[in-house]
């Protein structure tokens, strides 16, 4: 089966001016991810879907990144990722669909591998990212996963699972049928804190950087 991996990416951002192009340790945002998917063993090819070529000046220099020029309509700041998704997957012939974001700069290639390889090998449809936290969560104006006469210990509580912005993979059937990222059998790939971060506003930036200046390039 085929496995192609793609990354959408705009040089302009409305919450945090030129986002996926600031420095993030030595390279801009958008080249981490970039080179995680340079790392993992299951993609056959990596698309960099943007408007404009000069993106590429931004990610690592190699022949094994494709550029895929999209409509510049794409850029506009009330696109759906279900119209990238969409617009990419019509011009890009796939078995298998890995859709990665800049804003997951640490998310690691051994985690988009495990996600794609149960796909590959078990049987299930898809595979995203997500943490399993051990919370009091309210929705709705209700608590989600306890009761408030029954307060249980944190290691008790029935864990919330939430996504992440890692990677989300998916057979093409899934897309073209339902136009979902997520299918009908999902697999969980759980990480950690640090591949959990997500990059959107210019504190998820600050601390982005702190982290980069703790752990090291």
């Amino acid at each position: 089966m085929k496995v192609v991996a793609f990354v959408t990416i705009k040089l302009n951002s409305q919450r945090l001016a030129n986002k996926n192009i600031l420095p993030l340790g030595k390279h801009p945002l958008c080249w981490h991810i970039c080179n995680t998917l340079l790392n993992c063993k299951t993609i056959d090819e990596i698309y960099i879907y943007c408007s404009e070529e000069r993106v590429m000046d931004y990610v690592p220099h190699d022949e094994r990144l494709r550029f895929r020029k999209r409509e510049t309509w794409l850029d506009g700041d009330l696109i759906r990722a279900q119209d990238t998704y969409s617009a990419f997957i019509n011009e890009v012939d796939a078995d298998i669909y890995v859709a990665a974001l800049t804003t997951a700069p640490f998310i690691r290639a051994e985690s988009i591998d495990s996600g794609v390889e149960k796909i590959l090998l078990e049987g299930y449809d898809s595979a995203f990212a997500a943490q399993a936290l051990r919370t009091f969560a309210w929705y709705g104006g209700k608590p989600l996963n306890y009761l408030p006469e029954k307060i249980p210990r944190t290691q008790d509580i029935e864990p919330v699972v939430i996504e992440t912005s890692g990677f989300f993979a998916f057979k093409k059937q899934v897309w073209i049928g339902h136009k979902r990222r997520i299918g009908f059998k999902p697999y969980i790939q759980f990480v950690d804190d640090l591949e959990a971060v997500d990059i959107d506003t210019k504190e998820d930036y600050l601390f982005a950087q702190k982290l980069f200046e703790l752990k090291g390039e």
